[in-house]
């Protein structure tokens, strides 16, 4: 028996995080300095829940700038011991986000 209609998937969008909360903060380290230098990109910590389209908006939104690409990487937890005690550190979620033509941000 086949079926005469599909059923539609739902986009799923969950959670309405607002902009501060998708871009909890800037990732400052030398590589991140040298991409925005050289490549416009610049990494940020961002909440877990968000996607890239969330990111993208939320960037948008909060430096006034146009994005043109969001890469993002799910960063696990390192292990980590106290005295006795194993455990790990917090996974995290790292966005890199490159901007259109002569668009910059300044952290300093």
């Amino acid at each position: 028996m086949a079926r005469t209609a599909k059923r539609e998937k739902s986009a799923g969008k969950g959670l309405k995080l607002e902009a501060h909360q998708v871009i909890l903060k800037p990732v400052v380290t030398e590589k991140g300095m040298f991409q925005s230098e050289a490549f416009n990109q610049y990494t940020f910590k961002v909440n877990p829940a968000s996607t890239k389209e969330d990111i993208k908006n939320a960037i948008e939104k909060l430096f006034e700038v146009s994005v043109e690409k969001v890469a993002t990487q799910t960063r696990k937890g390192k292990p980590r011991r106290y005295k006795f005690t194993y455990g790990r550190t917090k996974a995290w979620k790292k966005a890199i986000v490159k901007l259109k033509g002569d668009d910059k941000i300044d952290f300093f």
